[in-house]
């Protein structure tokens, strides 16, 4: 039986290939600053909490529902869903960065190997939330400098508190951002907040009004935006409500 040697090939292969293009001296220092004294965060977006792929021991902390992940692929290209949503942790949450590991050489090999192996991890603490299974945050791949490390970071895992700006949102939007629902007329920022980031986003102009089409993974979810805030919703179920 041919598999196991092949999985194992396959893994020693990756093992001997480097996923990291910022320097070993800034690893080091942003690994130190993003764990001392810049750990303490928030949310800066609703999050799911699912399983980790192959890896039991971990949770993975994902904007997007589990069907539009884009981490791990098939063979034949399809994107792997990591599980089912376990929990739902709210933007302006509290958190804590615990550790920042970039795919090295070493950390990929002990990494387990149906994971997004070759991608940065974020370790991350949420207020109110077991500190086991540790939750992890998933950075794009081929980062190249600190500052595009930082700038992916704070995609999710903002400095600055999101209160101000949820709390000029109306009840019915706050509320939607809380569940990761969306309502007509909430503000594009509020959107982003409750749905994640969309994968692509449309913009064109109608007279004098900015019109955007923002699309989803899997383009399931989809959405209208007149001047800033939401004229039509689709794909989104029993999430979508009309604001009174």
């Amino acid at each position: 039986m041919r598999t196991l040697p092949l999985l194992v090939a396959l893994s020693l292969l990756g093992a001997c290939t480097t996923h990291v293009l910022i320097p070993a001296e800034e690893r080091t220092r942003l690994e130190r600053d993003l764990t001392g004294k810049d750990r303490d965060r928030f949310l800066r977006l609703s999050c799911y909490v699912t399983p980790f792929f192959g890896d039991s021991t971990k949770r993975l902390l994902t904007s997007v529902m589990p069907d539009e992940v884009r981490l791990l692929e098939q063979p034949s290209g399809e994107s792997i869903n990591p599980g089912p949503i376990e929990k739902l942790i709210p933007a302006g949450t509290r958190a804590r960065i615990v550790s920042v590991e970039f795919p090295t050489s070493f950390a990929m090999a002990e990494r387990v190997l149906f994971t997004p192996r070759t991608q940065p991890w974020v370790t991350v603490e949420v207020e109110s939330q077991p500190a086991k299974p540790p939750l992890v945050l998933v950075l794009r791949p081929m980062l190249k400098t600190a500052d595009e490390a930082v700038a992916e970071i704070e995609r999710t895992l903002t400095r600055d508190d999101p209160a101000p700006t949820l709390g000029g949102f109306t009840e019915a939007v706050r509320e939607a951002v809380r569940t990761k629902g969306a309502v007509v007329e909430m503000p594009a920022a509020a959107l982003e907040m409750a749905w994640g980031y969309p994968e692509r986003k449309q913009i064109s102009f109608d007279g004098s009004v900015r019109m955007e089409e923002w699309t989803w993974p899997g383009g399931r979810r989809a959405a209208t935006l007149a001047d800033g805030r939401v004229l039509k919703l689709v794909g989104a179920g029993k999430n979508v409500t009309v604001q009174q």
